[in-house]
Parts: C-alpha cells; structure tokens; sequence
C-alpha cells in the first residue's frame, strides 16, 4: 500500500522534512536532500539565499519544481520581523506554504507561543498555509489549530540539541487531539529518535542539525 503524507491538500511521498542550514555549500546540502529522499525541504529566508540572483541559489542546486520549498522564519523574535518575511518570500518566490517560527529567546530558541499564535492567524488571514514550530503543550496547539495551521510541528527537545523527545506523553496528547499532521520539530538526533516520533502516532519528523553534522 502506498503511503501518501498529505499537508495542505498536497500529496507527499516521505514523511521526513530535511533543512538546508549548518552545511558547509549548497552542493553538500543538495547531495544530502537527494539522498535522504525528503519532498520538503525548509529553507531559513533571513540565512539561506532564495532570492539574490547576483549571488549563489539554492534552486541552483535544488529544483524547486522537484522538491517543495518551505520558507521559514528562523532567526525571528517577534511577530512582526516573522510576518515581513513571510510576505517577502510570498512576493520573491510566490510561496504560500510556509513554516512559521517565532523564538522566544536566544538560549533556548524556544517558541514564543503568544507571538506565534497571532502571527499564524495573520498569515492565515492573508491566504497563507502555515505549518507551525510550538511548544508540546496541547492547549497551544489545539489554538494553533483553531486559528488555521495546516500542520503543528511541536519541539522535541531544544533545537539542535539532538537529545530526542523528552515529553513522550504530551506529544502523543498533541497527536490524539489534532485533526492537522503533527510533525515533530527539534531535538530529533537519531533514527531511533524518528522512530519513536512515528510509534506516538506521529505525521512525520523533520531533521536538520542530525543530518548536516552527520
């Protein structure tokens, strides 16, 4: 049986989501992507080139008619500096599927869930298809739901730590409770630690710091 992982009403035929930071060129990202066999790859708008055509791109490397870009808002703090890069990204690369990220601090780069509520609603609002990094806390995501996510990608463990999921019972209460794909986001170092976010019941895992420092 085919095993087909839908988001947003678009089929996808992996359920891993592979980011493109902490490689060392383009090349090495896209050798990376390809073997991994991710459709969606997320892409940092304030860090990763997508939009300066007089400098090095990453569609050089990636076809985006191939693989499907997410944009996100890595690097944001605050709802506004996350919203003005989603707009931009929609306006460069007509990107309406997008990852919305906005931190709390940077130590723990932990989700500001009030920011990052009212800015999924925003984007919803303004025809955007938002897949969201939040805490495990299944009262946020089911509001997160509520406004219009298309996906919840709740944390982990802390980004880049590569510890693995440290709350087991609130991602499965994540899970039981949505009706959007619930995508575990962060703290994934090991193919153990994705296979335990798909035995919770888990849509789909996204890998990113496991992969480039491998």
């Amino acid at each position: 049986m085919e095993d087909i992982f839908t988001i947003a009403n678009k089929n996808f035929n992996s359920r891993l989501i592979v980011g493109t930071g902490k490689y060392k060129s383009f090349e090495e990202t896209a050798n990376a992507v390809k073997a991994s066999g991710a459709d969606i790859v997320t892409v940092a708008v304030r860090r990763v080139n997508i939009l300066d055509k007089d400098q090095p791109l990453l569609m050089d490397y990636l076809d985006p008619k191939s693989i499907t870009y997410l944009p996100n808002t890595a690097g944001c703090y605050s709802s506004e500096e996350a919203l003005r890069t989603l707009r931009l990204a929609r306006e460069m690369g007509n990107w309406r599927l997008v990852k919305l990220e906005v931190l709390g601090d940077k130590k723990t780069l932990y989700p500001n869930m009030i920011e990052t509520i009212k800015s999924t609603e925003i984007l919803v609002k303004e025809g955007f298809e938002v897949m969201v990094y939040c805490t495990d806390d299944p009262i946020m995501t089911k509001k997160l739901e509520d406004v219009g996510a298309c996906a919840i990608m709740p944390l982990g463990a802390p980004i880049g730590s590569g510890i693995g999921i440290q709350n087991r019972t609130n991602i499965t209460l994540v899970k039981e409770q949505s009706s959007v794909p619930v995508i575990v986001d962060a703290g994934v170092g090991t193919a153990s630690d994705a296979t335990i976010a798909m035995e919770l019941g888990c849509d789909g895992v996204l890998l990113n710091t496991a992969i480039a420092e491998a």
